[in-house]
């Protein structure tokens, strides 16, 4: 099984999305891959309220994907994390290029750069359907591999 790697800044609206509809695509298509999320600066998410995101477990019941009541909090980044994947993709290369110059430079340029931005700079409809799409031609193209 390969795994992914999708990081965020709080790990709890667009990676999560991310780690959710992915796993649900490539069990649909059959893909042997699994995805996981982080998120980079989990300190800058004081304010979030719940494990995730209401846009988030919104958005995931259009494609019917339905979470658990036990959903997890948000998790930070670790080493690790870098470590035990094939696939690294950062969700806003403007606002995570920079965390991880900062805490994981050795990583940088393994780093695949997407531009969803967050709620301040975009509405979560806009940055979600813009992530659907990113993520579904990802999955035609782990299918064609």
């Amino acid at each position: 099984m390969k795994k992914i790697l999708f990081l965020c800044t709080g790990n709890y609206y667009r990676s999560r999305f991310a780690e959710h509809l992915f796993n649900c695509l490539a069990l649909k298509h059959g893909l042997k891959w699994q995805a996981i999320s982080r998120g980079l600066a989990l300190e800058r998410g004081v304010n979030n309220i719940g494990a995730i995101s209401r846009y988030t477990i919104e958005a995931l019941k259009k494609w019917g994907v339905t979470l658990l009541e036990s959903e997890r909090l948000p998790l930070q980044a670790l080493e690790e994390d870098f470590q035990t994947v094939d696939l690294i993709i950062a969700l806003d290369e403007l606002e995570h290029q920079p965390l991880i110059l900062e805490r994981f430079p050795q990583w940088l340029d393994a780093v695949e750069y997407w531009l969803i931005h967050d709620t301040d700079k975009t509405s979560a409809q806009e940055a979600l359907g813009k992530l659907e799409k990113h993520l579904l031609l990802l999955i035609e193209k782990l299918v064609q591999t």
